[in-house]
């Protein structure tokens, strides 16, 4: 069996063992804090079992054997063909980690970043191994989410991306490759557009932040979850991609045109969605629509599995 290290076990390093152990890889997960690994690993038996219910695993018991809690972090990397870190959100620490990685696992694995932000560039232009590094951004959560975005260096070498792309592959996942590095990548600059309209809309008083998350929920998101932007375009024009361009890009060149000034994230914008918002923000509510999340996630995967391929 291939051999994945996981460093750091919070919760998108359980979610990574989860979708590694499921797809038959051999895991070795490890954290600063011991305790906080082997909780971890609890958690993932529920998640294994949660995952069987909808019939996206097949064998929960089976693949929560195949997790173990290592030792230290030289016992996790040993073997490894691929190191998948989650530490902290840091250029400081993820340059610390990457040295210890690079100078601890094996000379042909490859390591890899959840990192959402941080390019590949910044952390490792200073290793002997830098060739083997890269980002694999995954979505929260990624047991359920399966797109990740590899976003190598410039001096990435392209088989280590390569053959990133098969384990990803090989483990459910949804890979695209990054052709140059983009601060953000692809996922969260697309979300941060998005977000920013969302917050003006708000801020302006043109819609309440419950009827603009209406218009993804019920409108966009349902195309959304089967279409890209562009497949959706080229059905919304009888000539396709070209002819929505010519029919609309100068009004959506304006709009967007119109949406690039001031801080669409400010205090003031903010209180007005948290003066309708219903419920007190707290860890407790966080948690509850996390778990309500991803039973519906895990349902609409199992619905998309289970859906044909659009004809070409």
């Amino acid at each position: 069996m291939t051999k994945i290290a996981i460093v750091g076990s919070g919760l998108i390093g359980r979610a990574w063992a989860t979708v590694f152990a499921s797809h038959g890889f051999e895991v070795a997960l490890y954290d600063l804090k011991p305790e906080a690994a082997k909780a971890a690993r609890a958690h993932i038996g529920r998640n294994l079992k949660e995952l069987a219910g909808h019939g996206l695993v097949e064998d929960p018991q089976g693949s929560l054997t195949r997790i173990r809690v290592a030792r230290d972090l030289a016992d996790a990397l040993r073997g490894a063909a691929l190191v998948q870190e989650n530490g902290p959100e840091t250029v400081e620490a993820k340059q610390r980690l990457f040295a210890e990685l690079d100078a601890l696992a094996p000379a042909n694995a490859i390591l890899a970043s959840s990192t959402s932000f941080i390019m590949a560039s910044v952390f490792s232009e200073t290793l002997k191994g830098r060739a083997r590094c890269l980002v694999a951004h995954p979505v929260n959560p990624p047991h359920l989410v399966p797109i990740v975005e590899l976003a190598p260096a410039p001096w990435t070498d392209p088989k280590v991306v390569a053959r990133a792309k098969r384990i990803y592959e090989k483990a459910g996942q949804v890979p695209i490759t990054l052709r140059k590095e983009k601060p953000g990548f692809v996922l969260n600059r697309l979300q941060a557009v998005l977000l920013a309209e969302a917050f003006r809309l708000v801020g302006e008083g043109v819609a309440s932040a419950a009827d603009v998350d209406k218009t993804i929920r019920d409108g966009l998101g349902l195309r959304w979850s089967f279409m890209g932007p562009f497949e959706t375009i080229e059905l919304n024009a009888p000539g396709g991609i070209p002819d929505y361009c010519a029919r609309y890009g100068a009004s959506l060149d304006r709009m967007a045109s119109e949406g690039t000034g001031g801080d669409p994230f400010g205090k003031k914008t903010v209180a007005t969605v948290m003066s309708e918002w219903p419920g007190t923000q707290s860890a407790e509510r966080v948690k509850r629509l996390s778990d309500w999340r991803d039973t519906r996630l895990a349902a609409l995967q199992a619905h998309k599995r289970a859906a044909k391929r659009k004809p070409a």
